[in-house]
């Protein structure tokens, strides 16, 4: 299923543009996010690919079922990942969102340092739609799309300032950019990680499904 593997899904697909390429290999642009992608069934070929381009941008995280590595492959970390995928219905256009840009960057890094969603660079903004709430000029919430796979778009850098949680902005936002998803003849999901009791609570309450249960892999070359 191609949910099962994402980031390649998305990097030999609508993200081909994007792909740092090395045989089978693909990873995204380390500025866009910290990612490498892979075949299905791993051979060691790929896993030179993979090296080539591990020396050449640095540690890169795999998304997918547990794996073993080779000699001159090492594992800096290991953790739980679990994946969504939204009901139908979920689409709702907000009036207060704003598409977010360029010039949003800078507020959209200090509010992921602050609130630490998940990966989220400064070229991040490249791969699909933000949008954010701002009060007083402040950017108070944001949620976008990441990774654009053949029939689905994930929604990623959910978030929320500690000053207005409570307040239901992630559901207002998850839902407008699945509104932003649909409009694409595409379907929302979504991943947090396995131990986010929080968000987890908040998927299922709005209606989303469990697709996969996966690791993240942080890898690098040695």
């Amino acid at each position: 299923m191609i949910l099962r593997n994402p980031v390649y899904a998305a990097l030999t697909g609508p993200h081909a543009s994007f792909a740092d390429v090395s045989g089978n290999a693909r990873r995204y642009p380390a500025a866009v996010a910290p990612f490498l992608g892979m075949p299905d069934e791993l051979t060691d070929a790929d896993w030179a690919d993979a090296a080539e381009l591990l020396r050449a941008g640095g540690p890169a995280a795999l998304m997918r079922p547990e794996f073993e590595v080779p000699d001159g492959i090492k594992i800096d970390k290991v953790f739980d990942l679990v994946q969504f995928t939204a009901p139908d219905g979920l689409a709702a256009a907000d009036p207060e969102t704003v598409v977010l840009g360029a010039d949003d960057v800078p507020d959209m890094l200090a509010l992921v340092a602050l609130t630490d969603p998940g990966p989220f660079r400064s070229r991040t903004i490249e791969l699909g739609t933000y949008r954010g709430i701002r009060r007083a000029g402040e950017l108070i919430a944001m949620a976008g799309m990441r990774f654009s796979l053949p029939g689905y778009v994930e929604i990623s850098a959910v978030c929320t300032h500690p000053s207005a949680r409570g307040e239901g902005l992630a559901t207002r936002l998850i839902r407008a950019v699945a509104a932003d998803i649909t409009a694409t003849g595409r379907h929302p999901f979504l991943h947090t990680g396995g131990t986010n009791t929080t968000a987890i609570r908040l998927y299922n309450s709005l209606g989303f499904t469990l697709s996969n249960e996966m690791k993240v892999t942080i890898v690098e070359a040695i």
